[in-house]
């Protein structure tokens, strides 16, 4: 029989804030059902005469505490003892995550992995996207100078962003086409993602929550006053909203194609009522947000839809 064991690889406790962490918040949901966390970092998985195991340690976490998680003791686990898998680290999505996906490839079969391994592979966040680019603003995905400067010549205010990023790191916004600037960028990021600027971010941005293949809520994150960036970790926001009856349509289709590409749980943007192209597959955040904003606990829902 699997042992009631949810298994998280993400970034070490420490560096987490629990005030505003998903992972934290589904962790301490499940607790409540008796479940055991074990905890690793992604650099402590390992195949191992064809078992996958990972050195790590089983914690439990507590809000009501100043120090919220408690080490209870180290263990190296084989993995397909788990009833659960959540990876949850943050991108950068390089060789590294690349690695953890075909290791956990495995077991799939043996344990729930959330999101689906393969399918975190094959999902690039921000390219997946071009899929809806009817729903988008004009956007291109390029490391060509001349079809960025024509995107300019047409739209003079423009987004740059890098393909494979996170948490609004490296993101700008260009008034004018700088050329040295952008050679620089497209040498550090190759592909790159251009986007024409929506002026209303400035009121925020809705962050939608699917869980298997369902629309489930939403928060809105307001950028700081002088900012574009509606990431909290940027200082945004968060308030609550509603969704539109256009992103709500938009926002159900991407649920249930992505149910069908075997993604459990995700998160898009929208801006101005068009998806910003970000689609997180990998560590989707705002559970906890939603949460104290609302009182709705989407964590509950998370493993009532799981059945656990």
């Amino acid at each position: 029989m699997t042992n009631k064991i949810v298994a998280i690889q993400g970034n070490h406790p420490s560096k987490l804030n629990p005030k505003t962490d998903t992972s934290v918040f589904l962790a301490n949901e499940i607790q409540k059902k008796k479940y055991k966390i074990f905890y690793y970092d992604p650099k402590d998985l390992s195949l191992v005469k064809s078992k996958v195991v990972a050195k790590g340690f089983f914690i439990k976490f507590n809000y009501n505490k100043k120090k919220f998680f408690k080490i209870l003791s180290k263990k190296r686990l084989e993995l397909d003892k788990c009833k659960f898998i959540l990876v949850r680290q943050d991108p950068p999505f390089n060789l590294e995550y690349i690695s953890t996906t075909y290791i956990l490839d495995l077991i799939k079969n043996k344990v729930k992995i959330l999101n689906n391994p393969s399918s975190i592979r094959n999902i690039s966040e921000k390219l997946y996207s071009a899929k809806y680019q009817k729903y988008m603003p004009s956007t291109i995905f390029t490391q060509n100078i001349d079809e960025i400067r024509n995107f300019f010549k047409a739209h003079k205010k423009v987004i740059l962003k890098p393909t494979h990023s996170f948490s609004g790191n490296d993101i700008y916004l260009l008034k004018r086409f700088d050329l040295k600037f952008i050679l620089r960028f497209i040498k550090k990021h190759d592909h790159i993602v251009c986007q024409k600027y929506l002026p209303n971010i400035s009121k925020g941005d809705k962050r939608v929550f699917l869980i298997n293949g369902k629309v489930m809520g939403a928060i809105s994150r307001v950028p700081k006053k002088g900012s574009f960036l509606s990431n909290m970790s940027k200082g945004a926001k968060p308030t609550t909203v509603k969704l539109t009856i256009k992103e709500r349509k938009v926002s159900k289709i991407i649920a249930k194609d992505l149910k069908k590409e075997k993604i459990f749980f995700a998160g898009i943007d929208f801006i101005d009522q068009k998806l910003n192209g970000d689609i997180n597959v990998t560590s989707p955040t705002g559970l906890k947000t939603l949460y104290d904003l609302s009182k709705i606990n989407l964590a509950k829902t998370f493993w009532k839809e799981l059945k656990a």
